[in-house]
């Protein structure tokens, strides 16, 4: 097997693997009593990430692979576990809240709001160009912001009690 099917294998096996934490973590925290909020653009979401995983499986081929770029794809995977690790049983791919549970304020969520999007913007633009599949990463960065502009949105309200479409404080029931 050729070096960009080793690492297109790795990385959909860590999004399986993600995909099972994360389905784990969302049966315990609503066992918690959360609720889901923005339900509706989940498909899209999950959509949009499958096809961008499908698309380089198809196109990557016998490229060559751009070693310093592989690098930093890789130093993203590290901070996508120091996420996954600083948010533990909390961390999602749904927007999840438990009413009343403080937001997690370490690691680094000490320098960002949304450390998490932050990596997987850098992952959407930088595998592709791994291969260099400079239109993948065109097309699906352009994909992914229109997506995180809704995420981003719904999630903030969500968590800070706002109702995004008026952008005003949501009454407490």
């Amino acid at each position: 097997m050729s070096l960009p099917y080793v690492i297109m294998a790795l990385v959909t096996l860590q999004r399986l693997a993600e995909l099972a934490i994360a389905a784990s973590n969302t049966r315990h925290l609503r066992a918690l009593g959360a609720i889901e909020i923005g339900r509706s653009h989940y498909p899209a979401m999950v959509a949009l990430h499958a096809s961008w995983i499908a698309i380089l499986w198809l196109s990557v081929g016998a490229r060559a692979v751009n070693l310093p770029l592989l690098g930093l794809f890789i130093l993203l995977q590290a901070l996508r576990v120091w996420v996954l690790a600083s948010l533990g049983r909390r961390w999602t791919t749904r927007i999840i809240v438990v009413p009343g549970m403080p937001l997690v304020t370490g690691g680094p969520f000490r320098f960002l709001r949304h450390p998490n999007y932050c990596v997987v913007v850098g992952e959407i633009a930088i595998l592709p160009l791994v291969f260099g599949q400079i239109w993948i990463a065109v097309v699906f960065t352009v994909l992914n912001a229109a997506m995180l502009w809704v995420r981003i949105r719904t999630e903030t309200g969500a968590i800070y009690g706002l109702d995004v479409s008026t952008k005003c404080v949501t009454p407490e029931a």
